[in-house]
């Protein structure tokens, strides 16, 4: 980075504040996990809750949570609702993490 490039404190504090929501929910294992899940698209809550192997209702409150902070969207399919991430500059880092703490050879999709 140019010695004269300056980003300001104010663009570097909104930055700080969205990557600590995202490492926040992440912290969480079973968020971590339905974040994971979404890489590969969009999944129902049933889907969600056979990957996760829990209830309907925790894994509604997990989203939920995760809407609220802005990483996942709902999409409603007729009566069903999907959910996606809702950035994809998450999708790296998913995938970094991964790479990093999955055993070769064991899918998490």
């Amino acid at each position: 980075m140019p010695e004269d490039f300056i980003i300001p404190d104010a663009v570097i504090a909104a930055a700080a504040d969205e990557a600590a929501t995202l490492l926040k929910a992440l912290s969480n294992p079973s968020r971590l996990r339905l974040m994971c899940a979404l890489v590969p698209g969009e999944r129902s809550v049933g889907e969600l809750e056979i990957v996760l192997g829990a209830s309907q209702s925790y894994v509604s409150g997990q989203l939920a949570r995760l809407r609220s902070e802005g990483l996942v969207q709902a999409n409603r399919d007729g009566r069903i609702i999907r959910y996606a991430l809702a950035d994809p500059r998450v999708i790296p880092i998913l995938e970094r993490v991964y790479e990093v703490f999955c055993p070769e050879g064991v899918s998490s999709h």
